[in-house]
């Protein structure tokens, strides 16, 4: 068997039997290093030498997790729901919850569509603006797996549609330059304007994969207790400050100047860094409280950043055997000339690749030197060629167990302990997004 194939199913397997995701990814690394021939010494090597492109994200996340504790300590998370349980109002009738319901699963989509363009932040957002939602969540009794589709969406489509923030990165640097390239020795020219027109096909898949998600799968209530967020989250010792206007404003500053010099420079660490060193000027906390503080952040996504860390070797290993390349080729000896067995064993070979790896963005630098060649030889045309490759790398970003968008929402789902990060978050995602997409995708390439 192949071995990516093989790693990538070893993975999946034992993520959803409830084993770690961290040592699934470990396991499946080895399975596929030892069947792609390498040695047990090439295989950790190959893993080792792929972690260190991990580390960043890593501290990344552990930043947000403690500016999100410090923000916690302000009282502003606590006043926002407080103000939002008042919203509900008295009345508690089953219409008036419903309508509270798609009032905040809209406003959480368009945040999380806003965090890919308009204010791309990514999921920098999501620590600091879920927690406290979940008590009106709780008394709603909204599904949280909803929520997980609203926000996996919003990370997701964006970047797949619109050439704007990380949009502009994907659509624009990654998929058309190496269209591009791959391209140039066959004489394929893909413009600008073509790819968000090829790609919207796909996404409107994703979007009817999201409806149904929100109005049928998860429309009904489901129970969750009401814990004590802070206890839950190693902050024993520290309740929630009453708020002040200081706190507030201060909250508000750091808010704001953090995720401005995440837009500025680039780094989430840079951003959070700041933003704590705001909160502690504004009297939030202590500064020789932060040790703890940076404690808790990183209990809170510890589990986050050692699966982007594992994920990152796990790639590695699966480009050292060289079998990403063998996989394609060996899907296309099985079906000779016939263009739709061609175009669906595409999507599905890039949704393999983009499981393991959790990043559609580092798809396509693998797949489109082959596709392209491939796409050419079977006849479609410049719009068909970039769904596939557009699709196939988006396919599995959304469902991956390794992908940030669903270990995002997973982290501020879960910081209460009540939301499982492959059954509450990867599996509903996987079925809603890369159902659709390969359908929609397939239709499309066909027709274009």
């Amino acid at each position: 068997m192949n071995a990516v194939i093989l790693a990538v199913l070893v993975m999946v397997a034992l993520s959803l039997a409830r084993v770690s995701v961290v040592f699934a990814l470990v396991v499946g690394a080895l399975v596929g290093g030892l069947v792609g021939g390498l040695s047990l010494d090439e295989t950790l090597s190959a893993f080792n030498d792929g972690v260190g492109g991990g580390a960043q994200v890593a501290l990344a996340y552990a930043t947000l997790g403690a500016f999100a504790v410090a923000i916690s300590r302000s009282g502003l998370p606590d006043m926002l729901a407080n103000r939002l349980i008042t919203l509900l109002g008295k009345e508690s009738t089953a219409a008036h919850q419903a309508r509270v319901k798609v009032l905040l699963l809209v406003a959480v989509l368009l945040v999380a569509i806003s965090s890919q363009n308009a204010i791309p932040v990514h999921i920098a957002f999501i620590p600091v603006l879920i927690p406290p939602l979940l008590v009106v969540m709780n008394r709603l009794r909204l599904d949280r797996r909803a929520m997980a589709c609203a926000l996996t969406f919003g990370l997701t489509a964006p970047y797949m549609l619109l050439p704007v923030g990380f949009g502009a990165i994907f659509l624009n640097d990654i998929l058309l330059a190496n269209l591009n390239s791959a391209g140039e020795p066959f004489g394929l020219e893909i413009t600008r304007g073509m790819v968000p027109m090829a790609m919207a096909i796909p996404v409107g898949g994703m979007a009817i994969g999201l409806l149904v998600a929100l109005f049928f799968s998860y429309r009904g209530q489901r129970e969750y207790a009401n814990k004590d967020l802070v206890t839950t989250n190693a902050h024993q010792g520290h309740t929630p400050a009453k708020p002040h206007m200081l706190g507030l404003v201060m909250s508000g500053v750091a808010i704001v100047a953090a995720l401005g010099l995440q837009l500025y420079t680039g780094s989430m660490i840079v951003g959070g860094l700041v933003g704590i060193g705001l909160l502690s000027l504004g009297g939030i906390f202590k500064w020789r409280e932060a040790d703890d503080l940076f404690t808790s952040g990183m209990r809170m996504m510890a589990l986050i950043g050692f699966i982007m860390i594992s994920a990152a070797g796990f790639a590695e290993v699966m480009r050292t055997t060289g079998d990403i390349d063998s996989l394609v080729a060996g899907a296309f000896d099985l079906f000779g000339d016939h263009r739709g067995l061609a175009a669906l064993v595409m999507l599905l070979v890039g949704l393999f690749i983009t499981l393991g790896i959790g990043s559609s963005f580092s798809t396509i630098p693998i797949i489109a030197a082959i596709f392209v060649p491939l796409a050419v030889q079977f006849g479609f045309s410049p719009m068909a060629t970039v769904v596939l490759v557009g699709t196939a790398a988006a396919l599995g970003d959304a469902g991956s167990p390794a992908s940030d968008s669903t270990l995002g929402p997973t982290s501020g789902l879960n910081v209460d302990g009540q939301h499982d990060h492959m059954w509450d978050s990867v599996v509903p995602t996987f079925l809603h997004y890369n159902v659709p997409l390969i359908a929609f995708g397939w239709l499309a390439a066909m027709s274009l």
